[in-house]
């Protein structure tokens, strides 16, 4: 375990898959494993920052909140229909829980209902939401599953082309989209109240992290509370992140760790992630069957919350087909609708399995 410890520093460090969690969460990793050590357990600092943060939620949800503050909702309003593309790239959620119960069912591996529930998060590809499903349904596989949702994550570049050139055609990839109308500040206060409102109504167990979710956006959009937004996208996001993840890090102790439901999390959580960027695409197609406008089936594989990295990755698939096909910008409502869409999901998992 040491030795995964150490090459999860590789990768941050030399190939710069998501350092800003690897580095604290391979670290950690380190730290726990050192024989005598007794640092992520008992009264151990690094088990100390896991109920502090983890076990309670806070850590999560703070840096969801950050990711608010990020967060411009301006291309999702100025073409709300990318919404059902965020929507359809759920879908890799729970067809891996399905897939997990199956596993369980055939007796390959062995995984109860929150347990399948909190590796099927992974296929939304937001780390965050993993880490909170986890922490809820299924905290002693929270290391398993948080190196598998950030190593996911940081692999959008070479997961998702593959699969994206061979759901769409040649003239597909070239469809060129009209500009998008400016969205006023007045839709962007309303939107995120309105979107919390309706959703609480519905799934109150997703109400924490798509509160704190939009109560970060409304602090960016509002106007008058910048030093609050600009703490809340540095500082307190940046602190509460070495935190989340030396404290996921604790949790990557060898008998924990170094079980075959591991492998079993690692490759579910991959097909996860690869049915949620299908998924989006094959929407985004189905859309273009039943509307004039046509729209860009790339940017339907932005529909997972890897935010921005994945609209990128949209973005370049596109100019690679159309050198005048600009999609960035597009993508950007699919992707954020990834972030509501993965925290409503998570409330709905939390629903019907923590009980």
């Amino acid at each position: 375990m040491i030795c995964i410890g150490v090459l999860l520093l590789y990768l941050a460090i030399s190939k710069n898959f998501e350092p800003l969690l690897l580095v604290p969460i391979g670290f950690g990793g380190i730290l726990s494993n050192i024989p005598g050590v007794d640092i992520a357990v008992g009264e151990g600092v690094l088990h100390q920052f896991y109920a502090m943060g983890i076990e309670t939620g806070i850590f999560p949800l703070v840096i969801f909140m950050g990711v608010g503050a990020m967060t411009d909702f301006g291309p999702l309003l100025a073409n709300p229909k990318t919404l059902f593309l965020g929507a359809a790239a759920q879908f890799g959620i729970f067809a891996t829980l399905m897939g997990a119960v199956a596993l369980t069912e055939t007796g390959l591996l062995e995984f109860s209902i929150a347990e399948a529930a909190a590796i099927g998060i992974i296929g939304g590809a937001d780390g965050p939401t993993a880490i909170y499903v986890a922490g809820q349904l299924a905290p002693h596989l929270l290391g398993a599953i948080a190196v598998a949702a950030y190593s996911y994550m940081a692999l959008v570049p070479l997961i998702q082309p593959p699969i994206m050139r061979l759901l769409t055609t040649e003239s597909e990839r070239k469809i060129e989209m009209t500009q998008l109308r400016e969205v006023s500040q007045i839709e962007k206060i309303v939107f995120p109240l309105l979107l919390l409102t309706l959703v609480a109504f519905f799934v109150p167990s997703a109400a924490p992290l798509l509160g704190m979710f939009c109560f970060g956006n409304l602090m960016r959009e509002s106007g008058v509370v910048d030093r609050l937004s600009d703490t809340t996208q540095n500082a307190l996001i940046n602190i509460t992140t070495i935190f989340l993840g030396l404290a996921v890090g604790s949790k990557l102790r060898a008998e924990q760790f170094l079980v075959p439901e591991t492998l079993g999390i690692l490759v579910l959580g991959m097909v996860a992630f690869c049915i949620g960027t299908a998924t989006g695409i094959l929407m985004a197609k189905l859309m273009n069957l039943l509307s004039s406008q046509k729209i860009n089936p790339l940017i339907g594989a932005a529909g997972v919350s890897a935010v921005p990295m994945a609209a990128r990755v949209a973005n370049k698939v596109g100019l690679e087909a159309n050198p005048h096909n600009f999609l960035l910008m597009h993508a950007m409502g699919p992707n954020v609708a990834g972030v509501i869409g993965s925290a409503v999901a998570a409330g709905i998992l939390i629903m019907f399995a923590g009980g």
